[in-house]
C-alpha cells in the first residue's frame, strides 16, 4: 500500500467495527483518513489514540442530507480533494415484518441506502478528477434476502444496486466502483441492530468469537481497493450463500430458514 502515502481517504462509519480498523490501516499506511459517525465522544477517543497522524472527525448522521454535505465540505476544507470514499455506515436490524415497525425500516433504509447516495453524490466529481474509488460496504443480505432483516436486505440490495448502475455510468472514467459483502464478521452492527420499535436490542444472538475479525475484514476490503476489483464476498459462509441463491433459489430458501429458525421462532 505504498501509493497510499497523500492519499485522502474518507471513510464513513469510522467510530467501530469494520470503518474503525480501515481507518487505522489507512493512517498506518500513509494517508490521510476523514471518517465520520454520530457518536462525537467515540471519534473522539479515535483521534487521540492516534495523535500526530492525519485524521479528521466529524460528528455525522448519514441519514440526513445535510450532514453529509457538511461532512464531504469539511472533508473539502481540511484536505482538497477525496481519492477513496468507503462508505461504511449502517445498521442492521433484527424483527419480523408481521412485527416491525414502518419506521423501523425506514431507519434502516435512511442510513444504509440514501447515507451511501448522499455522501458519494457529494464527492463524485472529487473522486472522478482523481480516477479514485468508491466502495459500499455491503452484506450477504444485499444478495440473498434473511429473514427477521427484511428492512436491511432491502437497503443493501438498493446499495447494491445503484452502486452496480454507478459503475457501469463511470466505466469509461478511470473510477472505480465496488461494493464488498463482508459475510458474518466480528462488528458492532448487531449489537446495534434496531428492534421492531427501531431500539438498538444491545446484544448480539451470534457467537461474534467464531466471526472473522474486523481487522481481518478491513485487510481484505483494502487489498481489493488497491487491487481495483468489482466485488468482494468473503468468508467461506457468504461465498455459499451467494452461489447457493444463484443456482439453487428454493433450496437456498430451506436452509436460510433452518438456520435462522429454531422451533418456528427467529434465533439468530
Amino acid at each position: 500500500m505504498d501509493q497510499m502515502q497523500e492519499k485522502v481517504v474518507v471513510i464513513t462509519g469510522g467510530s467501530d467495527g469494520i470503518g474503525k480498523a480501515l481507518v487505522e490501516l489507512y493512517l498506518n499506511n500513509g494517508a490521510k483518513v476523514a471518517t465520520c459517525a454520530r457518536n462525537y465522544q467515540k471519534l473522539y477517543q479515535l483521534q487521540s489514540a492516534n495523535t500526530g497522524k492525519p485524521l479528521f472527525i466529524h460528528a455525522t448522521d448519514v441519514s440526513k442530507e445535510i450532514d453529509c454535505k457538511g461532512f464531504i465540505d469539511a472533508v473539502i476544507k481540511e484536505f482538497g480533494t477525496i481519492d477513496i470514499l468507503i462508505n461504511n455506515a449502517g445498521v442492521s436490524m433484527r424483527a419480523l415484518v408481521q412485527d416491525v415497525d414502518f419506521e423501523t425500516i425506514r431507519r434502516v433504509m435512511d442510513i444504509n441506502f440514501w447515507g451511501t447516495v448522499y455522501c458519494t453524490k457529494f464527492a463524485l466529481d472529487h473522486i472522478i478528477k482523481n480516477k479514485g474509488t468508491i466502495v459500499g460496504v455491503s452484506s450477504i443480505a444485499g444478495y440473498r434476502g434473511l429473514p427477521g432483516r427484511s428492512g436491511y436486505s432491502a437497503s443493501k440490495y438498493a446499495v447494491n444496486g445503484w452502486l452496480e448502475a454507478l459503475r457501469t455510468e463511470l466505466l469509461e472514467s478511470g473510477t472505480n466502483v465496488m461494493w464488498v459483502c463482508p459475510g458474518f464478521t466480528s462488528s458492532n452492527i448487531r449489537n446495534a441492530a434496531l428492534n421492531s420499535k427501531g431500539v438498538s436490542q444491545g446484544e448480539s444472538p451470534m457467537d461474534e468469537g467464531a466471526m472473522m475479525s474486523s481487522e481481518e475484514c478491513a485487510g481484505h476490503i483494502a487489498n481489493a481497493i488497491e487491487k481495483r476489483k468489482r466485488t468482494l464476498v468473503l468468508t467461506f459462509t457468504g461465498k455459499r450463500a451467494v452461489f447457493m441463491n444463484k443456482f439453487f433459489p428454493a433450496l437456498a430458501d430451506k436452509l436460510v430458514r433452518k438456520f435462522f429458525f429454531k422451533n418456528n421462532e427467529l434465533v439468530k
